[in-house]
């Protein structure tokens, strides 16, 4: 049995998107990416992947600051 999990193949979907000219995107296509994007962020927000990037984002907005 073949599983895929959803955040992999959100993020195949968001670089495969984002390889395409800018000039070839209509706003759909902005407004879909998007979408897309806020999608993987809801999917990997829970996970330790998610509260790794939380923490280096976070590391680097205080060592901004």
């Amino acid at each position: 049995m073949l599983t895929i999990n959803v955040a992999v193949l959100l993020v195949v979907i968001v670089l495969w998107r984002l390889r395409r000219r800018t000039e070839a995107r209509s706003r759909f296509d902005e407004k879909l990416t998007v979408v897309i994007v806020l999608a993987l962020g809801v999917v990997l927000a829970p996970t330790v992947v998610g509260q790794g990037i939380l923490n280096v984002l976070g590391e680097l907005a205080s060592g901004v600051t």
